[in-house]
C-alpha cells in the first residue's frame, strides 16, 4: 500500500475530491463540515476495481494549520496537489509546495478543481498561468487532470491515473525497523487506547511487542486494523490503526513513534539540509528553528560550519530540545520559531543505499558495506550498523554474516564489531609493509609487538590489537607468543648470533642435564658486540630452542631429554618421587623442584601427595638454533 497526500490552498475542494474518489468525507470534525474548511488531518481509504488499494491524507489548506499539515505530509508518497481552476495557485499553494519538496514526494499530479466553473474557452489561458506559477516547484510538468466533483467531469479518468501513479512506486521496505509516526491517540469503549499513524517502514503483526519513542514505553499490538479492516499484519505504506493495552491515552501525545527498533532515540543529529531560497537572509551559524520529523515538532537549534549563501545541500548538525527516534535518510523540515516561516529541509544524513527491492538480500548487504565504507577504519557495531543502513538488527546481522563469509568485512572480537572490506584491506596493506621491513631489518626477531606496530601503522593499540587477531584468525598474518609476522616468516640467526648462543649455552656430554645461569646468559647478551641478541634470544625462547625455568636456562633437547625419561620411568614404576626424579636426570634439589613444577604447569605430571604422575603423554617436537 501506498499513501496519496492532498495539498492546496484552502477552499479549493481538497474534501469533496477525496470524498468523489472514496466514498468518505475526511473532515472527521463536526466544526469542519459545518465551516467547510480542513482543520486537522483527514484520512480516507481508496480503492480500485483491480483490488489495489492506497490511504489518502487530506491535509489542511489554511496556514494557521500548516503544523498539523507537516504531522500527516511525512507518509506522502503521492502528491494530488489541489487547485481550483477558478482561483488558480495561491500562496498557500506555494507554500505547500515548498514544504512537501524537503519530504518524501516522489511523484506529483494536479487535481484541476471546480472547472465546471470556467467557461472552455478560458480554461486554455488559466492552465497557462498556473503551469508558469508552479515553474521550479515539485509540480513543474507534472501531469494535470481537469475536475468537478459537482459534474463528476473527469474524475474517473483521474482514479485510473492515480492507479498507475501508484503501480510506478517502489515499495517501502519490509526488511528495515517498523517505523511509525503517531499522529493520532484516542480511546475505544471495552478496547482502551489507539494510537494511528503511517507505517513508514518494516512491518508490524498483531503480538508484537513494541516501544514508544521517545518516553520508551513498552507496548504489545492486540489488534491492528488498516482502514477500518482487521489484520493479522502491516506493511510499511500502510495507515495503521494499532489497539495497545496497558498505556493511557494521556500517555501518548502526537509526534511519539512506534517501533521495534532497540535504537536509543536521539536529541542531535548530523543532517543534509537544503535551504529555501527565501530563507537564505535569515540563517546564521546558529538559527533557532521549529524541527517537523516524522508526526513530531521539536523546538531546537541547527548549527552550520558556514552560512550557507545558496539553496545547495549542505552538512549541518540539528540540536533538539528532546530526543526523537528517526534513522538515517528520514526526512525533515525546519521553520522559524517566530514568525514560523519555512526555513527549508533535508534528510537525516546517510549514504546513498538504495536498495533494490527485487532481491532484499543483496540490498541490506549493499546498505551494510555503504555504512562501513562511509565508516571508514572505525569499527561499527551491530546496533550502529543496523541504524546506519536503516534495517532491523537481525537483517543487518545476516547481511554482515553473508559478507564476512565471502571476506567483504572484517570481523573483530571483544567486543565484536566490523570494518569494511576497502578499510581492512588498507590496513592490512599498511601492516604487511611494517612487518615486511621489520623482518628485513631483523630476521632473527620473532615479529613485531602490537606497540611497536600501533606506532608504526598509527592505529590506537587496542583496536589494531583486535584486526591483527582478527587476520591472524584467517591466516594473512601471524601471532606468536604476542609477536606479529607475516604469515611466511620464519626466524633466521645470523651465523655471529648462533656461535654466541653455542659459547653462552654449551651441551655438556658429561652432564646432558646440566643447565646454564640465565642471570649471566643475560649479561653477556647485554655486553655482546654481536647486533640483535636481545631478539634473537626472544626468538629462541618462543621457539622452545632454550627453556627457562627459574634461574636456570637449559636447551630445549635437555628438556625434551627429561620428558622421555620421566615417561619411561613413571610407565615403568606408575610413580615418582621428587628424590627419584633428582637421581634420574643427576641433577640436585635446587634444579629438580622447579623442573618438577615446570612440567606440572605444561600438564605432563600432576602431582599427588609426594608423588608424580603422568597426566598425559606427548611426543617430542623437533627444534634447532
Amino acid at each position: 500500500m501506498h499513501i496519496v497526500g492532498t495539498a492546496g490552498h484552502v477552499d479549493h475542494g481538497k474534501s469533496s475530491l477525496v470524498a468523489a474518489l472514496t466514498g468518505t468525507n475526511p473532515d472527521r470534525w463536526l466544526e469542519e463540515q459545518l465551516r467547510g474548511m480542513t482543520l486537522d488531518l483527514g484520512f480516507a481509504h481508496l480503492r480500485f476495481e483491480d483490488g489495489s488499494e492506497a490511504g489518502i491524507i487530506d491535509v489542511p489548506g489554511h496556514e494557521r494549520f500548516l503544523h498539523n499539515m507537516l504531522a500527516g505530509a511525512a507518509g506522502m508518497e503521492l502528491l494530488v496537489l489541489v487547485v481550483a481552476a477558478s482561483e488558480g495557485v495561491r500562496e498557500q499553494t506555494i507554500e505547500h509546495l515548498q514544504v512537501l519538496r524537503y519530504l518524501n514526494v516522489r511523484r506529483t499530479v494536479i487535481a484541476w478543481t471546480k472547472c465546471d466553473l470556467v467557461a472552455p474557452d478560458a480554461r486554455p489561458a488559466a492552465e497557462r498561468d498556473l503551469r508558469e506559477r508552479l515553474r521550479g516547484t515539485i509540480a513543474d510538468g507534472a501531469p494535470l487532470f481537469a475536475l468537478s466533483t459537482v459534474s463528476g467531469e473527469g474524475i474517473d479518468a483521474f482514479k485510473d491515473a492515480l492507479r498507475s501513479e501508484l503501480a510506478a512506486l517502489p515499495p517501502r521496505d519490509p526488511e528495515a525497523p517498523a517505523y511509525m509516526p503517531i499522529d493520532r491517540v484516542f480511546t475505544l469503549a471495552g478496547r482502551g487506547t489507539i494510537v494511528t499513524g503511517t507505517l513508514m517502514q518494516g512491518r508490524i503483526a498483531v503480538g508484537d511487542a513494541l516501544a514508544l519513542a521517545p518516553s520508551g514505553k513498552s507496548v504489545r499490538v492486540r489488534s491492528l486494523h488498516v482502514f477500518g479492516s482487521a489484520r493479522e499484519r502491516a506493511l510499511g505504506g500502510s495507515r495503521v490503526a494499532i489497539n495497545v493495552p496497558g498505556v493511557e491515552k494521556h500517555e501518548i501525545a502526537r509526534g511519539e513513534v512506534m517501533s521495534d527498533a532497540r535504537f536509543a532515540p536521539r536529541a542531535q543529529f548530523t543532517v543534509d539540509f537544503a535551504p529555501l531560497e527565501e530563507a537564505l537572509p535569515l540563517l546564521r551559524r546558529r538559527v533557532p528553528v521549529r524541527a517537523h520529523i516524522g508526526s513530531g515538532e521539536i523546538v531546537g537549534t541547527l548549527v552550520f560550519a558556514a552560512v550557507p549563501h545558496d539553496t545547495s545541500t549542505v552538512r549541518a548538525e540539528l540540536f533538539l530540545r528532546q530526543p526523537v527516534l528517526a534513522f538515517p535518510g528520514v526526512r525533515f523540515v525546519v521553520r522559524r520559531l517566530s514568525p514560523k516561516t519555512l526555513l527549508g529541509g533535508g534528510e537525516i544524513a546517510s549514504l546513498d543505499a538504495t536498495q533494490a527491492h527485487d532481491d532484499a538480500g543483496d540490498a541490506s548487504e549493499r546498505a551494510v558495506a555503504a555504512v562501513l565504507a562511509d565508516a571508514g577504519e572505525e569499527p561499527r557495531d551491530l546496533a550502529a550498523i543496523a541504524f546506519g543502513a536503516n534495517l532491523r538488527e537481525d537483517v543487518a546481522q545476516a547481511a554482515l554474516d553473508a559478507l564476512a563469509a565471502r571476506g567483504d568485512v572484517l570481523r573483530l572480537a571483544r567486543p565484536t564489531a566490523y570494518l569494511g572490506a576497502a578499510a581492512a584491506a588498507t590496513l592490512l596493506a599498511r601492516i604487511l609493509a611494517e612487518l615486511e621491513a621489520q623482518h628485513a631489518r631483523e630476521p632473527w626477531a620473532m615479529g613485531a609487538t602490537s606497540i611497536a606496530l600501533s606506532r608504526a601503522v598509527g592505529v590506537a593499540e587496542p583496536l589494531l590489537v583486535r584486526a591483527l587477531n582478527a587476520f591472524a584468525d584467517d591466516g594473512r598474518v601471524a601471532a606468536r607468543n604476542g609477536y606479529f609476522a607475516t604469515a611466511t616468516h620464519q626466524p633466521r640467526l645470523s651465523a655471529e648470533q648462533r656461535a654466541f648462543f653455542e659459547r653462552a649455552v654449551p651441551a655438556d656430554p658429561n652432564a646432558p642435564f646440566a643447565p646454564a645461569d640465565a642471570a649471566a646468559v643475560l649479561q653477556a647478551i647485554k655486553t655482546s658486540a654481536v647486533p640483535g641478541l636481545p631478539k634473537a634470544f626472544d626468538t629462541l625462547l618462543v621457539r622452545g630452542v632454550f627453556v627457562k625455568v627459574g634461574d636456570a636456562l637449559y636447551r630445549g633437547t635437555q628438556i625434551e631429554g627429561m620428558h622421555r625419561k620421566i615417561e619411561a620411568y613413571i610407565t615403568a614404576h606408575e610413580r615418582m618421587t621428587m628424590a627419584e626424579f633428582r637421581d634420574l636426570i643427576g641433577t640436585s634439589r635446587k634444579y629438580a623442584v622447579p623442573l618438577l613444577e615446570w612440567f606440572d604447569s605444561r600438564a605432563i605430571t600432576v602431582r599427588s601427595g609426594d608423588y608424580r604422575m603422568l597426566r598425559t603423554r606427548r611426543g617430542a617436537s623437533e627444534r634447532s638454533v
